[in-house]
């Protein structure tokens, strides 16, 4: 613990070296333009040489930070991209709409949309699964003549709590990395929270959003070319689905099994996340990938990696930034003086989530850098409690996207809304969403 007489200078000296290192990346992304897997190199480097790290140990800490970040993650955002990509390319995605869909209509179809993002965002990553929500959103909007905004907030509220809170999405699973907390306890934790947390940011949000922000229908757009042979409803959904069962099992079966018992042996093996994932996609190349064929099964699968090539790097240099952090001996400053205030690890961790996400606009660069500084304060932690700290952080990394994300501006040409439109619709849902999680995920902290 750090108390005012056991302040020191090199203290200081360490806490204005995270500061320098932060507002350099923030500087270089929103500013210059810079790449944030650059600018990520480049804070560590300014945050180590600042805080009197010998160079060599400095290049040693970024390069182990990133090794082992890229690791434990890299292979689950890989595995999640190919399971992403099989569920577009199959259809099968396409069968989940209109299942849902045609069993909705009127007051039901908002929440439908919320239901149809929240399954389809399970696997994917934020933004393939927006660019597949959009022309369903455009589609529902002209056959039901509802607004688009009514079906849009929904849509997008589903897509993004996801993102933010649930794995296998690269910000929760870099977040449990560096907490080291448990993946199908945060897991499980997370669609708790991610539930009520849609309700309120989607279907509920949409009735003012729409009232906001009356927009016409933009122009219709092409559809893409599908597989001729979709796999069914079922099949869809028990690939979808397989990887949070099997991961949720896994936490029951901690929870409730002894060490001892043979299906505590088994349920830990497959609820292991790589485990879980690679029978996911297994089972997805079958179910999934009949209607392909095996050269369109074989592209699919190709296809899905390169696009994640940016993400990886962004993960692992935000490790390296991480690692940096910790052996500068930054975290422990940061933990003693928060536990010598008294303050609440889950509000301080949710606190700089979102002033990264507010400088930076990178929601993976908010989860990655708060993760990294108050991944001491997790050490001594429940594993229930350092799940909830990584949802937390989660959670902060959502707050009022705006000008500097490119998620804004994504939503803003699809949907074919004004700045002051898309900061009334989604700055605010995303605000609500972020502000929501953290209401649920501190009293769950004192309960759990």
């Amino acid at each position: 613990m750090i108390t005012a007489a056991a302040w020191t200078g090199h203290d200081a000296r360490l806490i204005g070296a995270a500061v320098l290192g932060i507002a350099l990346i923030v500087v270089l992304i929103t500013k210059l333009r810079l790449h944030p897997f650059l600018a990520l190199v480049l804070g560590s480097g300014l945050l180590g040489l600042v805080a009197g790290m010998p160079v060599a140990k400095l290049v040693e800490s970024f390069t182990k930070g990133v090794g082992s970040t890229v690791a434990g993650v890299g292979v689950l955002i890989a595995l999640g991209s190919i399971l992403g990509k099989l569920l577009a390319d199959s259809g099968g995605a396409d069968q989940i709409v209109d299942t849902i869909l045609g069993r909705a209509s009127g007051r039901r179809l908002p929440w439908a949309m919320a239901l149809v993002a929240a399954l389809i965002g399970l696997p994917m990553f934020f933004e393939i699964g927006l660019v597949m929500l959009i022309p369903v959103v455009l589609l529902v909007a002209r056959r039901s003549g509802q607004p688009v905004m009514l079906l849009a907030i929904p849509a997008l509220a589903g897509l993004s709590v996801l993102h933010g809170l649930v794995p296998p999405h690269p910000g929760p699973l870099v977040a449990v990395d560096a907490l080291h907390a448990n993946l199908g306890l945060t897991l499980g934790l997370g669609v708790l929270v991610a539930i009520p947390t849609v309700i309120i940011a989607g279907p509920l949000f949409a009735r003012y959003a729409a009232r906001w922000a009356p927009v016409s229908l933009p122009e219709e757009p092409e559809q893409e070319a599908r597989a001729e042979r979709r796999p069914s409803f079922a099949a869809t959904l028990t690939t979808v689905l397989l990887p949070v069962v099997l991961m949720l099992g896994k936490a029951l079966a901690e929870i409730l099994l002894p060490e001892d018992n043979p299906v505590r042996h088994v349920l830990d093996f497959l609820g292991t996340p790589l485990v879980a994932l690679l029978l996911a996609v297994l089972v997805g190349m079958v179910a999934l990938g009949r209607g392909l064929g095996r050269d369109g099964l074989s592209k699919s699968v190709s296809d899905s990696l390169p696009p994640i090539a940016g993400v990886l790097l962004i993960v692992g240099a935000g490790g390296g930034f991480k690692q940096t952090l910790v052996d500068a001996g930054i975290g422990d400053v940061i933990t003693g003086l928060a536990k010598d205030a008294d303050f609440s690890p889950l509000l301080l961790g949710w606190l700089i989530a979102v002033a990264i996400r507010l400088a930076t606009g990178s929601a993976t660069v908010a989860t990655i850098s708060a993760a990294g500084i108050i991944a001491p304060l997790a050490a001594d932690m429940a594993p229930t409690q350092a799940a909830l700290l990584a949802l937390a952080v989660g959670a902060g990394s959502l707050f009022f996207s705006h000008v500097n994300d490119a998620g804004f501006w994504l939503v803003k040409e699809s949907f074919g809304l004004s700045v002051g439109q898309t900061v009334k619709t989604w700055s605010i849902m995303e605000t609500i969403i972020s502000v929501v999680a953290i209401a649920l995920i501190y009293p769950l902290s004192l309960l759990l």
